[in-house]
């Protein structure tokens, strides 16, 4: 893949609140970049969220709208949500991590994608905004933690 960003993030949490947090559909607008909307649009074979669901984003990247749909891969609460894209413009594959840490809980995300022609060329820019935005994700998500005390 021509992108293979990760960023990481201690967040002065127990691992389950920020993982709980963190891997609720729901509450992907309120700290991930971009995000309008997200919605459940396919429930995992045993009902709800979890590996097989799928979850339709709308978002902005860049200035322009994208949608696109992530099918969860794996889904090990507290510790990991592992999300490929099954429609959309581009190939992605995002992981989310938790584990605990001395100081908390050490949050990562780490995104893959954008293979072929446009996405190859951009790739140094993209991946760079990418960077940024994680970053920003995840300090939003410590800050939006924090402030439900």
């Amino acid at each position: 893949m021509t992108i293979d960003v990760t960023a990481e993030r201690v967040i002065p949490l127990p691992t389950e609140r920020v993982a709980g947090y963190a891997m609720d559909w729901r509450h992907d607008a309120d700290w991930t970049q971009g995000i309008r909307t997200a919605e459940l649009t396919s429930e995992a074979d045993g009902g709800g969220f979890g590996t097989g669901a799928e979850v339709t984003r709308t978002a902005y990247f860049l200035g322009r709208r994208i949608d696109y749909v992530l099918r969860v891969a794996a889904y090990d609460p507290p510790r990991l949500l592992d999300m490929v894209s099954v429609a959309g413009p581009m190939p992605m594959h995002v992981t989310y991590t938790f584990e605990p840490h001395q100081d908390g809980t050490l949050a990562r995300i780490r995104v893959r994608g954008g293979e072929g022609g446009f996405y190859r060329l951009a790739a140094p820019l993209l991946a760079r905004q990418v960077r940024a935005d994680l970053a920003k994700d995840l300090r939003d998500l410590e800050a939006r933690l924090l402030e439900q005390g």
